[in-house]
């Protein structure tokens, strides 16, 4: 794993969305993992400058997204569907049909499952995954004890995880218990994986992910074993720890 560490969130967010530019220039018909959340949030703005500038196209990028919350359809304000739609699909050329996530309102929930993890097979695995980390390690919707193997799959909602999120709805009652997440061995079969972090909020469970340690009860400490994974973290979120590379 590679460390990378800057200054604050914007430059965060500038060199994330530089990444992910420079991967479509470099494969136009690469297949890119997204992740929903505060952390994202400016990068997909530079990432939709960074595209306008350079006319970057979409028109052949496949994108798969994490995960998506049971019970909210396309059309709920508050889906991942919704939140990708304002903060990126809305402002480029991806095709419709091309931005896929689980389809929260499935009468079969582990049929869906399936089928979503047979979707990324069958666009060759993704070439570049963007992950957030949560406080308590977790990526994706994977809490602390997922196993390792866990592929595309139903979990229930801690009661941390819906009220870091509550700020999205009316109440925490509103938010959703449960959700479809990619699962940790699904996540980890991206050829290239980038990871997210800023904020002092962060700093506890980065320290912890560079004692080195490979735990489930750690999910994200998984990536130490990935052979091309990048944490870009802010200087707040590295406030507790030594970063060797600093860009």
């Amino acid at each position: 794993m590679k460390w990378i560490q800057v200054k604050n969130y914007t430059e965060m967010s500038q060199l994330a969305a530089r990444i992910m530019t420079e991967k479509i220039a470099e494969k136009p018909n690469a297949t890119l993992g997204l992740a929903t959340g505060g952390t994202p949030e400016q990068m997909y703005r530079w990432l939709r400058e960074y595209s306008a500038e350079r006319q970057l196209s979409f028109r052949d990028v496949q994108t798969f997204n994490l995960d998506e919350y049971i019970g909210l359809g396309r059309e709920h304000p508050n889906s991942y569907y919704q939140y990708m739609r304002t903060h990126l699909f809305a402002h480029i050329d991806l095709p419709e049909a091309h931005a896929h996530l689980p389809n929260g309102l499935a009468a079969d929930v582990n049929a869906e499952c399936l089928r979503y993890e047979a979707l990324i097979e069958q666009a060759g695995g993704i070439d570049l995954q963007l992950l957030g980390v949560g406080k308590n390690g977790h990526i994706g919707f994977n809490e602390p004890g997922t196993p390792f193997t866990s592929r595309t799959h139903l979990v229930q909602l801690t009661e941390s995880t819906r009220a870091a999120n509550a700020c999205y709805f009316s109440s925490l009652e509103a938010v959703p218990t449960h959700a479809i997440t990619m699962g940790i061995a699904t996540i980890t079969k991206s050829k290239e994986i980038l990871l997210l972090a800023s904020g002092r909020e962060k700093a506890n469970v980065l320290a912890e992910l560079m004692r080195g340690e490979v735990t489930e009860e750690l999910p994200a400490s998984v990536l130490l074993n990935h052979a091309n994974a990048t944490i870009i973290a802010d200087e707040d979120a590295l406030a507790f720890s030594i970063v060797a590379k600093r860009k």
